[in-house]
């Protein structure tokens, strides 16, 4: 991977394909980022539809990711896991470029520079 990009692990691969599957497609995962919560920004996550003008798309274990142009600054290098933890799972953001975390977990912020 290079630091531009965005990779998943092969769990956060199979979950995105499973999920894609049933429920009816889409090109693939589409991440990004917005201005929220008590740290600076939020991570968004959704089934792609389209790949738009200021998108980039990397394959990665088998899927695709959609990322806009804005969010790809705050992203570049991440690593997208999924993990299970007793009766809750969910997408976990191994995020190079933040700086802090908020105490709930659910927002970051990122030094710029």
């Amino acid at each position: 991977m290079s630091n531009s990009e965005i990779a998943l692990t092969d769990r956060a691969a199979e979950h995105v394909k499973s999920y894609l599957e049933k429920n009816g497609g889409g090109i693939g995962l589409r991440v990004g980022v917005k201005p929220t919560g008590c740290s600076g920004y939020q991570y968004v996550i959704e089934a792609a539809e389209a790949v738009n003008d200021h998108d980039t798309e990397f394959e990665t274990n088998g899927v695709t990711v959609v990322i806009d142009e804005q969010s790809l600054r705050y992203l570049a290098g991440t690593e997208l896991d999924f993990v299970r933890e007793g009766l809750n799972e969910g997408f976990r953001f191994h995020n190079p470029n933040v700086s802090q975390t908020c105490g709930c977990g659910e927002s970051f912020n990122i030094d710029d520079d």
